[in-house]
């Protein structure tokens, strides 16, 4: 059964009230694939009646499952190459002078299931493991549990691991569980996860050397966009660094910060060190 306009906009709405996600005109589908298995569990039958049960009750769990369901979870280990290439040979040996052997705090915001924050680790055993000894404190969060609880778990299919992941870092950094691969607890230990949602105001968070928002502002309107640059802003250190996706960029939307190139990998500094 297709989703008729008036459960495609309730849907609509309740993705922009609960994550600021903006739904496109003639994404009926997107709803009809993502919700529909969800719809079979709670046994509500149908997105019809899964629409019905979320209008007639205040809001609640099922709720919150709608609005996760929804969500991209896209990632892969290492994804994109560039950013890494620039964090191993640019950004962490510059911050290293910087800071003089302070510790470093990385922050992975809309971390999914856990695939980027496990490769800055691995990244970091492999080429700063000097950072090592209490160094280092990297962070990561996302609005979905269920994505947060993959991520904590460390757990990962044949399929995943093959989405980047270097045959060498999967000998050295994974152990074999049945099918599946399960990260080491060395790099596990490195990451602290959180619930967050990016377009709500956040928590205390403490200022970063390095932030990692790679592929989440292009599901935002400007306005929710121009909100996150702004919290952004008073999170990211004077000279640290900010990591957006490819296709994402602070042109028009925050002129606080400026585009710094490191060979094909593009990432953002606040300008003139914040001042």
């Amino acid at each position: 059964m297709s989703v008729t306009a008036l459960e495609f906009d309730y849907i609509r709405e309740l993705l922009y009230t609960r994550a600021a996600i903006v739904l496109d005109d003639g994404k009926e589908y997107l709803i009809e694939s993502r919700l529909q298995p969800l719809a079979r569990r709670l046994a509500a039958g149908s997105i019809p009646m899964l629409v019905q049960r979320l209008r007639t009750e205040p809001h609640n769990a099922v709720h919150n499952e709608v609005v996760e369901a929804m969500t991209t979870n896209e990632t892969s280990f290492f994804r994109d190459r560039y950013p890494f290439d620039a964090m191993s040979q640019h950004v962490l040996p510059a911050l290293a002078v910087m800071r003089g052997g302070a510790p470093l705090t990385i922050w992975s915001a809309a971390c999914s299931s856990g695939q980027e924050p496990y490769s800055l680790g691995m990244l970091i055993h492999e080429k700063f493991p000097d950072l090592l000894n209490g160094r280092l404190r990297c962070y990561a969060s996302d609005i979905s549990t269920m994505m947060l609880s993959r991520a904590v778990e460390g757990r990962y299919s044949h399929l995943e691991i093959n989405r980047g992941l270097p045959a060498p870092l999967l000998v050295k950094y994974f152990e074999r569980r049945g099918v599946d691969w399960e990260i080491k607890d060395t790099v596990r230990r490195m990451v602290e996860f959180r619930q967050m949602n990016l377009a709500a105001p956040w928590a205390p968070l403490p200022p970063m050397d390095v932030v990692f928002m790679r592929n989440v502002l292009i599901y935002f309107d400007n306005d929710t966009k121009r909100a996150i640059l702004d919290r952004l802003r008073r999170v990211l250190k004077p000279d640290g660094f900010l990591f957006l996706g490819a296709a994402e960029t602070t042109l028009n939307l925050d002129d606080s910060y400026e585009r710094v190139m490191f060979d094909k990998a593009t990432c953002y500094r606040l300008r003139n060190g914040g001042a």
